[in-house]
């Protein structure tokens, strides 16, 4: 039975993992510049419950 490469196995997860970080540092910048500014958010309020009215 063959031996197990660790050496290789290793290798391929660091390699996977530096590309990983490198997409999400490049969707940081690209998403850090395409940021709403604080008067365009818009904030949803509830809507206010009568309690004069019976339910349903």
């Amino acid at each position: 039975m063959a031996k197990p490469n660790y050496a290789f196995a290793k290798r391929q997860r660091d390699l996977a993992k530096k590309q990983k970080k490198e997409e999400k540092q490049q969707r940081k910048t690209v998403t850090g510049d395409n940021q709403p500014q604080d008067d365009q958010l818009q904030e949803v309020l509830p809507q206010p419950i009568d309690d004069d009215k019976p339910a349903a």
